[in-house]
């Protein structure tokens, strides 16, 4: 008997903490002009060492932080510091249409025209093979109307790993493996083929072919948990049955 398939995390898919804390850094000063070490780390949640760290790796990438020695010194960016160069990822790119898709199935998206203007921007810095993962994706993200009837008062966070697995897994075309918690609260592990996204304000689905059931499967993604992709034989792409009001995010924003 061969072995198992080995279970691999992308390495590249996600942002580490550090990442994390640096992007979060910067939005703060930039919204509030100035802060002190002690205001950063505590809305960081990280101690005033680490925060001192993260804003000398973002002097090391060529952003302006300018300090003042001192327990209560200020920290403030330069407004005209910025990078040259993108460092979106496709994930972080899609993730933002799809921020946009989700609004625009809401009508919750007063400002449409200039998010569209800003985000077509955003995808001319993207390499041409990138927005050729773009495009595979879109291709597979849906979008439709969530019935009055459905009961969301269970409705929690979901994990910041879930979208670059997907990316990973779909693009890849491999085998998604993941903790699922139904509506009646019981867990399970799946592993199954990723084919689509849909988005029912204000839910998010997961669509996939489940090989042990030999069906469709929708996932709310708010119940999905440590997310990993499964190396292996790629799957095959599936055609993905909707309702009628389900429709495609192109046809769905023209």
């Amino acid at each position: 008997m061969s072995p198992a398939p080995r279970t691999t995390r992308q390495p590249t898919a996600r942002r580490t903490p550090a990442r994390h804390r640096h992007d979060a850094l910067l939005r703060i000063l930039r919204r509030s002009g100035a802060s002190t070490v002690g205001a950063l780390a505590a809305e960081v949640g990280v101690s005033r060492r680490t925060i001192l760290r993260d804003i000398g790796a973002l002097r090391e990438e060529g952003f302006l932080i300018q300090s003042e020695g001192g327990r209560g010194g200020g920290v403030q960016l330069d407004p005209a510091s910025m990078q040259t160069t993108a460092r979106l990822t496709v994930t972080e790119v899609f993730a933002l249409l799809v921020g946009v898709a989700a609004m625009r199935a809401a009508r919750a998206l007063p400002f449409a025209d200039l998010a569209d203007a800003a985000l077509a921007r955003i995808e001319r810095s993207l390499p041409r093979e990138k927005v050729a993962d773009l495009r595979r994706m879109f291709a597979r993200l849906y979008v439709g109307q969530l019935s009055p009837a459905q009961d969301i008062s269970d409705m929690g966070a979901m994990d910041t790993g879930l979208l670059p697995a997907f990316e990973a897994a779909f693009l890849g075309q491999r085998r998604l493996r993941f903790a699922y918690r139904d509506a009646k609260g019981a867990e399970t592990r799946r592993e199954v083929e990723p084919q689509a996204l849909l988005i029912l304000p204000p839910l998010w689905y997961l669509v996939a072919w489940d090989p042990a059931r030999g069906d469709f499967r929708h996932f709310r993604m708010d119940r999905i948990a440590a997310p990993e992709v499964v190396e292996g034989t790629p799957f095959r792409q599936r055609h993905v049955p909707f309702d009628d009001d389900v429709c495609p995010y192109g046809t769905r924003v023209t």
